[in-house]
């Protein structure tokens, strides 16, 4: 009898030890694993794969021309087969400190890593990221100080006719005190949804870091969906499970600034805001560049401070919305005003750059004040979260 539930007992331990490796994917390979010395290697095992690739944003740019312009491709490298059909690389140089994304291409199939479960979508590509400290990055890490909250919530646009869902970062302490913020709108580019900021921008860490670092003041971050098409990001709206695109309609046409009084008139009313002028920043990439440009100067009133980040500059020849005619004279109204900050950030390599450069030669041109700051690479978030940084520390003073 003894030996019966020794066996039963035997049996169900090499079970659930088979359940638990099924569940967890089996054997202990590390990819990527960052060195001491911040070189890094990947690893995928593929025994009947023939040619592996990894291909990220830490590897070196390649230009491809698009008839959009050029644009900053990442670039790939070989990984070798070793022993049990494990292929691996390990980078020649040390690693800069950033964030960085990459995934694998087996046999001409791209594929995220299996060993590494932290993942980010932009728009409808999946990649896995890494994080080197050191630098720039601890910005972008958990750090241990004071957390503020990140809230998914819904609001009724009456000018969009529909519900629609924002997310909202509150500094550490709003809870559990009265006081009242300054408030951040900040907008997401062509393709992005309300989550962008959050997952791939970093900006619930970037504000918990410079806040607590006394660089920021504490102050409430809204993010926005700018597609006046979508409810809220995919899969979060009674659209289900919908096909990801950046090609929306109602983006860049007028519809999305034209409701923005929605979002601000949401937001005071909600959250313990301070109501004026001098206590509101708009600020945004490429898509929401754009739409920062145009509510700020459709409404001189609503914005004290002004972000572009990597902008569009003009509408599209055959936008007829009201909200870009008369766009000098409304620049005109909104710099009488004197906005306390007019920020403006672009990379070297960005397919914008001259769009910015002949925007900025048009402020020079008038006496216009802003703050430029010009960065190596093009159209990346590498930039904007490093636009960011800057941008949060100058504002509410």
């Amino acid at each position: 009898m003894k030996r019966l539930a020794l066996f039963a007992v035997s049996l169900l331990t090499a079970s659930l030890t088979f359940a638990q490796q099924a569940l967890w994917g089996g054997g202990p390979l590390v990819s990527p694993e960052v060195h001491d010395d911040n070189t890094v290697t990947f690893r995928i095992k593929a025994p009947k794969a023939v040619r592996v690739q990894v291909t990220g944003d830490f590897l070196p740019q390649t230009k491809v021309e698009t008839p959009r312009g050029t644009w900053d491709m990442p670039g790939t490298a070989e990984l070798k087969e070793g022993r049990n059909g494990v292929w691996e690389y390990t980078t020649p140089q040390p690693l800069a400190s950033e964030l960085y994304s990459y995934t694998f291409v087996v046999d001409g199939q791209r594929m995220p890593d299996p060993a590494n479960v932290y993942m980010v979508r932009d728009v409808a590509t999946v990649s896995n990221i890494f994080l080197i400290k050191g630098g720039q990055a601890d910005l972008y890490a958990v750090n241990s100080v004071p957390h503020g909250t990140l809230s998914r919530v819904w609001y009724d646009s009456p000018t969009l006719g529909m519900q629609r869902r924002m997310t909202v970062y509150t500094p550490a302490g709003y809870e559990t005190g009265n006081k009242r913020y300054p408030v951040l709108y900040l907008l997401h580019g062509m393709g992005g949804d309300e989550e962008a900021w959050v997952t791939l921008g970093r900006a619930a860490q970037i504000l918990d870091n410079l806040i607590a670092q006394g660089k920021a003041v504490p102050m409430i971050v809204v993010m926005t969906n700018g597609n006046a098409s979508q409810e809220a990001a995919p899969g979060e709206s009674a659209q289900g499970f919908c096909p990801v695109s950046s090609n929306l309609p109602k983006t860049m046409e007028g519809s999305f600034e034209t409701a923005f009084p929605d979002v601000v008139k949401f937001v005071d009313k909600t959250y313990r805001t301070r109501k004026d002028k001098h206590s509101r920043a708009i600020a945004g990439l490429s898509m929401g560049g754009f739409h920062s440009l145009h509510i700020s100067k459709q409404y001189p009133d609503m914005f004290d401070y002004v972000g572009l980040f990597s902008a569009a500059i003009l509408p599209g020849k055959d936008t007829l919305s009201d909200i870009y005619r008369d766009s000098d004279a409304k620049l005109d109204t909104q710099f009488a005003r004197k906005p306390a900050l007019y920020w403006i950030g672009i990379g070297k390599t960005d397919f914008l750059y001259k769009a910015n450069a002949d925007f900025r030669q048009k402020l020079d041109s008038k006496g216009y004040a802003y703050t430029y700051m010009e960065t190596e690479g093009g159209h990346i978030w590498r930039n904007w979260r490093i636009y960011l940084s800057e941008f949060a520390t100058k504002l509410f003073r």
